[in-house]
């Protein structure tokens, strides 16, 4: 992939500020993906999060 071209940031946490919960995608130009605080089982979903996310207020 062409790092020039933008991408979309698919996202379906409902709860999450920056969610276009319509079309089920990121409204952030980036987001920056962190490692979960004391995990480290081996399973990507349970060890990876998006660092930005921001609960509806």
């Amino acid at each position: 992939m062409n790092t020039n071209q933008k991408q979309k940031i698919n996202c379906s946490v409902v709860s999450c500020k920056y969610n276009d919960v319509n079309s089920k995608i990121c409204e952030l130009s980036q987001i920056e993906v962190k490692a979960c605080p004391g995990c480290s089982n081996g399973t990507a979903e349970e060890e990876s999060m998006c660092g930005n996310y921001k609960h509806i207020d």
